[in-house]
């Protein structure tokens, strides 16, 4: 069976699936639609929290840019594996807990503000919106290569298959799909792992893999740093990013993971609070699988590369190389004319291009593993970047409808006579239907101009999320003293300076900036902890110098922080 046939019965088989849950899990309520009526096993949540929560980002970049810098990829793995424990430990039980649909409800609620309830609006959209930036190109990347249309094609191809599952099913069509999706995501990243374990190896665990003797004798680490070595790059296991930046980086990315809408809201679909809790340990544990392996998959795919490409002449390059040419995403310019790849350190001699986000996809090809292999790693990636695309876009739609015009501008309108009563639940419905569709195409439009490659642009979705939501969680659940004025001008400090910081050094604006000018030294990845910072700073300021919150609030925070069982 050709390699396109069997790409197209797995993805066809698996679509099918996706689809058929979506019709199966229709909601007609808008408990169903935002968490899913609040009746999802602890086993089947953790499962579709982690599918939600291993995107593109993970599935497609991760290893791919430990692939290209090492140790200092390392930070992504710390980050965001850490980032799970805290929010399970912190956060999960108290927001369950405090039972409201979304964060915004959450903090609306908790600041009894409407102001409070705008700003969290806006963060939200903000963060969620980064965030499926990069899941759309992970979908244009697997379908430009693997459907072979071009990759802007492939991002409205993945917008339509999104769009119908989030629409028809909401939350609770989004849960059962991404459980399916994990399974299918977990075993098309094993599967492949495995294979280029045992050939490179001789060790069928790719985490211990990576860790031991090739077949020649030395040890796989041992050997790519002497390939880095001979064809001038840095030593892969050693890193060149600075201590203060790695620190940041890693701390925006565990803070951040704990603020992310489109997690959270998770933990409010599940009976209990221990339930919330279960979920929490559960996902974990499906998390750590991939994780552990990403860091091998990089070894393995780094020196198959190497070895497949470097000194060789571009005549003799097999059919994968010219396929991933075809997507441009892999450039080959022939500096000298000798039709010799130069694959180099120095930037001047070097005649090969290599998009970072290619080398997981490429992964199974460059090692010559069976067509059928191929097809299922092709599957796992869009099942990745679709499942947390559906989870952002609920975010999007239940901001929208239930946060802004349910709790904000219904009430107005009926206060001033404009309507006669509040929006309907079925009215609310499709307002979160249509809400969907037109944030489907502003993703789209994300995906096919990104700020940068997927793993980078999601972490810049997580430096905002650590700047704005973060503090007012947590705060909100552990400071009694904490009040609307506060939260409201802590989150506004912070997810400001962080989109200043992030639109001066990765878009130009303000005047633009290089790496000279970071502030200590600090990357746009790393600064959301600094502006996280200044968030806790002026949040508790406010707080201390304005009224006390009233005295049902303070109640109210007293239950909190003594879960139920």
């Amino acid at each position: 069976m050709t390699l396109q046939l069997s790409i197209w019965i797995i993805i066809g088989l698996t679509f099918a699936l996706y689809i058929g849950i979506a019709i199966w899990s229709k909601t007609n309520s808008t408990s169903e639609f935002y968490i899913a009526g609040k009746g999802v096993n602890p086993v089947a949540n953790g499962m579709a929290t982690a599918a939600d929560w291993m995107s593109a980002a993970s599935f497609i970049s991760m290893a791919g840019i430990i692939s290209f810098v090492g140790y200092d990829g390392s930070v992504y793995l710390m980050g965001w594996t850490g980032g799970y424990v805290l929010l399970a430990l912190l956060l999960a039980p108290y927001l369950r807990k405090f039972g409201k649909f979304t964060v915004p409800d959450f903090i609306g609620d908790r600041y009894y503000s409407n102001t409070a309830r705008t700003v969290a609006i806006f963060c939200a959209l903000v963060v969620s919106f980064t965030y499926v930036a990069g899941q759309m190109r992970g979908v244009g990347i697997v379908f430009s290569r693997y459907l072979e249309v071009d990759i802007n094609n492939g991002v409205f191809i993945g917008m339509g298959i999104v769009l119908f599952y989030a629409i028809l099913g909401g939350m609770k069509g989004i849960t059962y799909t991404q459980v399916a999706q994990y399974c299918v995501l977990i075993f098309a990243f094993m599967v492949p792992a495995i294979f280029i374990s045992i050939q490179m190896t001789g060790n069928p665990i790719p985490q211990l893999g990576f860790g031991s003797e090739t077949q020649d004798g030395v040890y796989l680490l041992d050997k790519l740093n002497g390939l880095h070595e001979e064809l001038g790059f840095s030593e892969y296991t050693s890193g060149e990013k600075s201590k203060i930046d790695v620190f940041f980086i890693t701390a925006a990315l565990m803070i951040g993971t704990a603020g992310l809408p489109h997690v959270i809201v998770r933990f409010f679909t599940v009976k209990k609070v221990s339930d919330a809790r279960k979920s929490a340990g559960w996902a974990l544990l499906f998390i750590a699988i991939l994780y552990t392996t990403a860091p091998a998959i990089a070894v393995f795919a780094r020196t198959n590369l190497i070895e497949t490409v470097s000194n060789k002449n571009y005549s003799d390059m097999p059919s994968w190389f010219k396929k991933w040419e075809e997507t441009e995403l892999l450039k080959f310019n022939d500096k000298n004319e000798d039709g010799i790849i130069q694959y180099l350190g120095d930037e001047k001699l070097n005649e090969l291009t290599i998009d970072k986000d290619i080398m997981v996809m490429a992964n199974p090809e460059i090692a010559q593993l069976p067509n059928w292999v191929i097809a299922l790693l092709a599957a796992g990636a869009l099942a990745a970047a679709l499942s947390t695309a559906a989870g952002l876009l609920l975010v999007i739609s239940s901001s929208i409808s239930h946060d802004l015009i349910k709790k904000i501008i219904s009430p107005k309108l009926v206060r001033r006579k404009i309507l006669k009563e509040d929006i309907s639940e079925n009215g609310e419905l499709i307002a979160a239907r249509i809400s969907a569709f037109f944030a489907v195409l502003l993703a789209g439009y994300f995906g096919i101009n990104p700020p940068d490659f997927v793993a980078a642009t999601v972490a810049l979705a997580f430096g905002l999320a650590a700047a704005s939501f973060f503090p007012a969680i947590v705060l909100g659940i552990f400071y009694r003293r904490m009040n609307k004025e506060g939260a409201i001008s802590g989150m506004i400090i912070g997810i400001s300076s962080m989109l200043y910081y992030m639109l001066k050094f990765k878009f130009g604006w303000f005047g633009g900036g290089n790496q000279e000018d970071w502030f200590i030294g600090v990357s746009p990845e790393g600064f959301g902890t600094i502006a996280m910072m200044l968030n806790f700073f002026v949040s508790i300021l406010v707080s201390s110098l304005t009224k006390e919150p009233p005295n049902q609030i303070k109640k109210l925070v007293e239950n909190l922080r003594t879960p139920d069982e």
